[in-house]
């Protein structure tokens, strides 16, 4: 008789680490259910999950019974049951962008050995709430606080792509009436802010040289949430000619991976 089943006839628990395991595939089958849209039948989610049918079969009895998956009788389908709805409130009121973003952020300025910062959008504009800085800064005259222009900064700009909030083009109309001559060449002349939102939602971030401040460049982009909103930018910034400011370079796929990941702590699911 081997121990395994001593312990059931004895009605003994089993060990933790088989326990343990028992709970990883619960998990990874629910995980799977998530990833097909929350609903799928038995075939389809046990080939997801690359497990036989009946195994698939047994997790799912206990899963329904904890109210985490439920059954459509019509179809047979299982989805996702109300505590897993339950679940997924819960940690949809602790996505804050601001604390998924620090720990990438300080990541991202050792790797890049550059100014990095998160932006949110504010009353009065694009706002910097955290802000790093490499070993020898470079100096500038914006700060946590800083509010930044919607035109001429590239975190300006990603709200102005990514952002539907009729304030941000409401302040961008603004910005624009004020703007010098010398500022407003710049700009495309028949349609400077549509021309601006094509721009970066066509290259997915901003890229900015020597736009909003003399000498500096900068590359932002947007971080999303679970409703596919843009919640936040992220922006790194350093001396023209210091760093390669291509769409495609090392600095803008590094943030675009960084920011990703940022919006996957968000419920943000990249579309394939």
């Amino acid at each position: 008789m081997t121990s395994t089943t001593a312990q059931k006839k004895a009605g003994t628990p089993r060990p933790r680490r088989q326990r343990v395991q028992s709970i990883a595939t619960g998990m990874r089958i629910l995980k799977g259910l998530a990833q097909l849209g929350g609903r799928a039948s038995l075939t389809v989610l046990s080939r997801h999950v690359a497990e036989n049918p009946a195994k698939v079969h047994r997790y799912i009895t206990s899963l329904t019974e904890e109210g985490l998956v439920s059954q459509d009788p019509a179809s047979a389908h299982y989805l996702l049951g109300a505590e897993a709805i339950h679940v997924g409130l819960a940690a949809m009121r602790l996505a804050d962008p601001i604390r998924a973003a620090e720990a990438e952020l300080i990541h991202l300025r050792e790797k890049l050995e550059m100014t990095c910062f998160i932006a949110v959008m504010g009353n009065k504009g694009p706002t910097i709430v955290r802000f790093e800085e490499p070993g020898l800064p470079v100096t500038l005259n914006v700060r946590v606080g800083s509010v930044l222009p919607l035109l001429w900064s590239a975190t300006g700009r990603v709200c102005l792509g990514f952002l539907d909030d009729s304030r941000v083009s409401t302040l961008a109309q603004d910005e624009l009436g004020q703007a010098s001559p010398e500022r407003r060449v710049q700009l495309d002349r028949a349609d400077p802010i549509g021309w601006i939102q094509r721009e970066v939602r066509s290259a997915g971030m901003a890229i900015v040289r020597d736009t909003n401040l003399q000498g500096i460049s900068a590359i932002a982009v947007p971080i999303f949430d679970f409703t596919e909103r843009a919640r936040a930018i992220l922006t790194v910034l350093g001396t023209t000619g210091s760093f390669d400011t291509a769409a495609d370079g090392d600095v803008a796929t590094l943030m675009l991976e960084v920011a990703e990941s940022i919006s996957s702590s968000l419920g943000h699911s990249r579309k394939a």
